[in-house]
This record gives structure tokens, sequence and C-alpha cells, in this order.
């Protein structure tokens, strides 16, 4: 026990050190099997964990799904995206902010990454939400918030990750994240009515014009064709999540070249991005495999397994400690990280209490998306501040309502899980 401690203080050091998580926890790990086993048994550990996990074909996803993004990212349809939903409910009280939010579920669908999709959002719709006399404050807090539908909103990166780390069925992952996606941007969209009708921080937009909005929409049917086609791929056990990623990529640069909107050297950082970012994850699933490889060893899963087993706290209580544990965490670290590191003792545990995996994921990355607007990181925050030149006090005070909005969303999830599994037992049949 206490070398498992002094491996927990390792860990804790070289992230204080700024050490990325992917090797701080390589490190750990190898430190911690190097101690338990030996140096040359933990090197032949290392060897075969690095490459089974690193291997596997599910992460094919991945890079395929980034690559969709960044190619319809550099051929401007994101843009086009937000500019559709403007025209349409632009007009109302807080429209364009509501639009922000529709359109956030579109590039959800295709993008995939909170931090793309906020960025995404910061640099077109919210100069447009200035330009109408929104208060920063509540601009840059739905431009926030906004991003966080990608966490859930299939295809999700973090749950194709959540789905490699647990072995759970990432189709299963995405389907069930269709209802909880729709369900926070609705509460989005409540939170944001309420805040204009008792506030002056959301004006009405320009007015509604039908030739425009009808003209605009032309570019969005073909993304929304994409995001059908890929899902239902999925859906209907057509195909798998790897091989409806490559019909997405493909459908992707069908589009951008159809629409003569991207040219070479952007389809080159598109390339770049996508690699970039794929090593990153897969450098990351294969470290925590080297670190959960050790706590197997140290039997650590094992000893909390019959805890849990022998513990007189109901199953809510323990459910309801992972939550608060993950809710902290998330106010510290990234959505990755968290996933890294947690998911080793957090979803045997789930397990042990005989919780859905599925619904676990959703429930898991719902909190996870919770921590993207929570200080003091507060990623999604800081993503928006640094587009938009906000302070980030005024963007958290700005977040504070949809905060409250999101806890309430998953306080509903954890008491009815048949929100998340209706879909999945659907697809089954």
């Amino acid at each position: 026990m206490l070398t498992f401690a002094a491996i927990l203080l390792l860990l804790a050091v070289l992230m204080a050190i700024r050490i990325p998580i992917a090797f701080a926890m390589g490190i750990a790990g190898f430190v911690g099997l190097s101690t338990q086993l030996g140096l040359r048994p933990a090197l032949s550990v290392l060897e075969r964990t690095f490459f089974d996990s690193s291997s596997s074909f599910i992460l094919v996803a991945i890079p395929l799904f980034i690559l969709m993004a960044e190619l319809l990212t550099a051929g401007d349809v994101t843009r086009r995206a937000i500019v559709a939903c403007q025209s349409w409910i632009g007009h109302v009280k807080g429209g364009l902010a509501m639009a922000t939010v529709a359109a956030s579920v579109i590039l959800a669908a295709l993008v995939g990454s909170s931090t793309a999709s906020t960025a995404a959002m910061a640099s077109s719709a919210f100069p447009e939400m200035r330009r109408h006399n929104y208060s920063d404050r509540l601009a840059a807090a739905v431009v926030s918030v906004g991003g966080t539908l990608a966490v859930v909103v299939p295809p999700s990166i973090v749950l194709v990750v959540y789905g490699v780390l647990t072995e759970t069925s990432i189709g299963k992952l995405f389907i069930a994240g269709i209802i909880p996606g729709f369900l926070t941007a609705i509460g989005l969209a409540v939170v944001i009515k309420i805040i204009a009708s008792t506030t002056d921080q959301a004006p009405k937009g320009a007015p509604f014009v039908l030739k425009t909005a009808i003209s605009e929409s032309r570019h969005v049917l073909p993304m929304l064709l994409l995001m059908v086609t890929v899902i239902g791929a999925i859906y209907g056990g057509i195909a798998s999540p790897s091989e409806a990623a490559a019909l997405g990529v493909m459908g992707a640069l069908i589009i951008v070249l159809f629409q003569r909107s991207l040219h070479f050297a952007a389809f080159n950082r598109s390339v770049s991005g996508a690699i970039r970012a794929t090593v990153m994850i897969v450098t990351i699933v294969a470290c925590s495999a080297i670190f959960s490889n050790y706590l197997a060893f140290t039997r650590i899963t094992q000893g909390l397994l019959e805890f849990v087993a022998t513990t007189d706290l109901p199953r809510e209580a323990i459910m309801a400690i992972i939550i608060v544990i993950l809710l902290v965490m998330g106010m510290f670290m990234d959505q990755l990280a968290i996933l890294s590191l947690a998911m080793p003792l957090a979803f045997p545990t789930a397990m042990a209490l005989h919780y859905d995996p599925v619904w676990f994921g959703i429930v898991v990355t719902k909190t996870v998306e919770i921590g993207l607007l929570t200080p003091p990181l507060g990623l999604n925050a800081y993503v928006a501040a640094a587009q938009t030149r906000v302070p980030l006090g005024t963007i958290f005070r700005g977040i504070l309502p949809f905060l409250a909005m999101e806890i309430v969303l998953l306080l509903i999830l954890l008491c009815f899980p048949q929100i998340t599994l209706l879909l999945p037992q659907l697809m089954q049949r």
C-alpha cells in the first residue's frame, strides 16, 4: 500500500510540473510495474501493453472522425451552418443565441471535438451576436456551453475513447448520446429564453426574410444528409463506427470539393491537424493501459471491488461519490485526462454495482461536459476567452445559469436511465 501511495505521489508530481498526462501515467505505471515485478518483466509488460492498446481496430474511428471535422471546418461548411440557423430563428428575442445552440448541435454531430466546436462558434457566432448588441457575458457563455454538446452528441471523440478504455460498444454509445444531447440543447435554449425575457442581454435580431433563410439553408442540407447517413449507418447496423467514420470522411470531402471551398493548403492543414490529434489520443489510451496494468498487478481494483461487494452503502450512494469525484476532477483537468485516470477504477466499480456500461458512459461524459465549464480550468471558457477577448470572470458568470441546467439534466439522467437506454434497446431489436 505504501508503494501504491508513492506511485500516486509520483503521478501527482509529474502532473504538477506540467508533464503531459499521457506521459505522466506511462512513467508512473512503468515505475510501479518495475517495483512490483522487476525491470525486465516490466519492460515485457510495457511492450505488450503498448502494442495491444495502440493497435486496436476500433481506434481507426478516431483519426477518421477528426479528419471529417477538419475537412468541414477548413471548407467553411461549419460557418455556413451557423449562418443558416441564424437566418431562421435569429429574429426573435434571444434568437441569435438559440441559433448558435442549434448550429452547435449540427457542429457536434460533425466535429466531435468540444474545443474545436467552441473555437468555430467563437469566431463565427460571437461577432454576429455582438453586432446585434448582445451582452458579451451572454454571447461568450453561449459559445462556451454550445461547444460542450460535442462531448455527448455522436460522433463524440470522448465517447470513442471511453469505449476503447472500457471495451464498450461505441455504436451503442453513439446512439445513446442522441437523446441526452438534444435534451441538453433544449435546456440551453430554455435558459436563453429565460435570460432574454428577464434581462436586456439578448435583443431581437434582424427581421426574418424567408428567401434569405431558404437560400442559406442550401449549404446546410448536405451536412444534415451526411450526419443522418453516418449515424443512420451505425443505428441500422449497416456499418461499424470505423466504417461509418470512413463514409463520413468521403462524404465531407465530396461536400467541400463540390462547393469548391477547400484549397490544397487547407487540405494539408486538415490532415496534419487530424494526425496530431490522433497521436495525442492514442498515446493517452496506450499510457492509460500501462497504468491500468499496474493497478491490476497491485490488486487495487480487486480490493475496491471487494469493498463495494461488502459495504453497507447503497449503490446509489457509491455512484454519487463517483460523480462528485469526477466533477471535482473536471475543475482541474481536461476530459481525456479524466477518462484515462478515472476509468481503470470507476468502470469496474460501476460494473460491480450492476450498472449498464452504456448508461454509465453517457453519465460519465455528461459529467466531463460539466467539467469543461467549471472554474478554475473550464477549458471551453478559456477557448472562448482567447477567441473573443472577453474576460474569463465575465464568461464564468454568464455560464452559471447554464451550469445549473446541466446539473439538473445530469440528475435526470441518473434517476431515469431509460432516457439514455431507449434508443440502444430499440437498436437491438
